[in-house]
């Protein structure tokens, strides 16, 4: 883990939303979920679940 992927996945939660998130940050929504999948697949869980809202 790096400190980049720590503060989107605080963004992300901060915010409840992948593209708020990603709009808080200043980077693209498919970047926001690139690197969740990377913190899920380096740990082993399950950090993010859709909301069937689009992004979550």
């Amino acid at each position: 883990m790096n400190t980049h992927q720590l503060e989107i996945f605080y963004h992300v939660a901060k915010f409840q939303s992948i593209s708020r998130a990603a709009e808080a940050l200043y980077i693209s929504q498919p970047a926001v979920s690139s690197q969740i999948k990377k913190l899920e697949s380096a740990y082993g869980v399950h950090l993010i679940e859709k909301n069937g809202q689009g992004s979550s």
